[in-house]
């Protein structure tokens, strides 16, 4: 059905043409990587290096135009989850709810994931996330990768259990990253240069501060829209005190987190999936810029949480399919009332990030409450030293006991 809409992505019923950005953004990044340089001083290239890779893989499919060839690689990634998420629910104890999230929630989106490279690296994160268990190394690797290609897989590692799991997979994943951006600096010009373009960025209108200030313009606000790196973003008045909120929200939301990882006694097998869902929705609702295939990602996420049944995250994938789900009317149906600011794309906008944004609360509230409370099912917890006042005495009465059981005297 995917491949259909895409097939077919010129029809005006369809909201616009989403193979757009690439054929147009990503075929031309790809003569210029060709060249064994970073497109440094394009103003939409805002990735790191890594992604670089991921647009020159379709050229190893000569046969195929460059679109595609992107699409078979993507469909082949999309695949490759769906295995993954089949093998870990079939296995004893776990669920298949999540493969059937993913396979189900994905065409929420229409064709837009088929178009976008971000379904490669959701499978970077879904596998590292699922090879915690057997590897840590083999997990660190991949979030490494995928954090090269997208930055926000670092996320997964944080809810790795604590000792020798959490430090083997923190140095597995900075040894991966910084042989492989060793690699990418020799093989390429000015792989850093996409820093300075997000740097640059202001507030989009499919971000919270973006609807915010979607409300106020019918309040009299005077701003405007105008395509800029890459989206359509706000102009005016405030914008500049709305993205620096929304940088200041960030790290209120880091600083959440590494609080959640201090105070947390109990892991379950299924805290590491919670904790990557829940710090990638904190950070999602309080970016910049929520475009809608980081819906991916989020999908992706809450799919692993769902193959364990230890998982607090139910209730949250819920949100996430409903926000998927109105994520696609706003992009591409609809599109043109959300760049206008109607009251019919100012109130999707409303229903959309007010999904994400109870999604991303009720997930670090759960997340919170498994961690610290004293009684959680399938929890590992460290054992408890007795009072040396009361050690003796205990086995004092051990000793006794067992003296008795064999019927001598206590």
């Amino acid at each position: 059905m995917m491949l259909l809409l895409l097939a077919h992505d010129s029809l005006p019923v369809l909201g616009g043409r989403v193979a757009r950005e690439v054929w147009r953004g990503y075929h031309h990044w790809y003569g210029t990587l060709s060249t064994g340089a970073f497109p440094a001083q394009d103003t939409l290239w805002q990735y790191p290096p890594g992604a670089g890779l991921v647009l020159l893989a379709p050229g190893a499919l000569p046969w195929w135009t460059y679109l595609q060839a992107f699409v078979a690689l993507t469909v082949a990634a999309d695949a490759v989850v769906a295995v993954a998420l089949v093998r870990a629910g079939a296995r004893p104890g776990r669920s298949l709810y999540g493969a059937a999230l993913w396979v189900g929630g994905l065409p929420l989106l229409l064709r837009l994931p088929l178009a976008r490279y971000d379904v490669l690296v959701t499978a970077l994160a879904v596998i590292s996330l699922l090879t915690l268990k057997r590897s840590t190394r083999a997990c660190g690797a991949f979030a490494a990768l995928g954090a090269l290609v997208k930055v926000w897989p670092a996320l997964v590692l944080l809810g790795a259990p604590r000792g020798r799991g959490t430090r083997s997979a923190w140095t597995s994943a900075a040894a991966t990253g910084a042989s492989s951006l060793v690699f990418l600096a020799l093989a390429f010009r000015d792989p850093l240069a996409f820093l300075r373009q997000q740097g640059g960025r202001g507030v989009q209108i499919e971000s919270l501060g973006g609807t915010v200030l979607s409300l106020a313009s019918h309040a009299g606000w005077p701003g405007g829209v105008r395509y800029r790196y890459g989206a359509m973003e706000f102009t005016g008045p405030h914008v500049s005190a709305v993205a620096h909120l929304s940088l200041a929200l960030t790290a209120a939301a880091f600083g959440l987190l590494l609080l959640w990882r201090v105070r947390a006694r109990h892991w379950t097998e299924a805290t590491p999936y919670d904790a990557a869902l829940s710090a990638v929705l904190l950070f999602t609702v309080t970016s910049r810029v929520i475009s809608p295939q980081y819906m991916i990602w989020l999908l992706g996420l809450a799919a692993v949480c769902l193959t364990s049944r230890h998982t607090t995250q139910r209730p949250v994938a819920v949100l996430v399919l409903a926000a998927t789900a109105a994520s696609s009317v706003i992009f591409p149906l609809l599109y043109p009332e959300v760049i206008d600011r109607t009251w019919t794309g100012t109130a999707l906008m409303l229903v959309r990030n007010g999904l994400l944004t109870a999604a991303a609360a009720l997930s670090f509230v759960r997340l919170w409450r498994s961690g610290t409370a004293r009684d959680v099912p399938g929890a590992r917890r460290r054992p408890r030293a007795l009072p040396k006042s009361r050690a003796p005495a205990l086995l004092g009465d051990a000793r006794g006991a067992g003296r008795r059981s064999r019927g001598l005297p206590g």
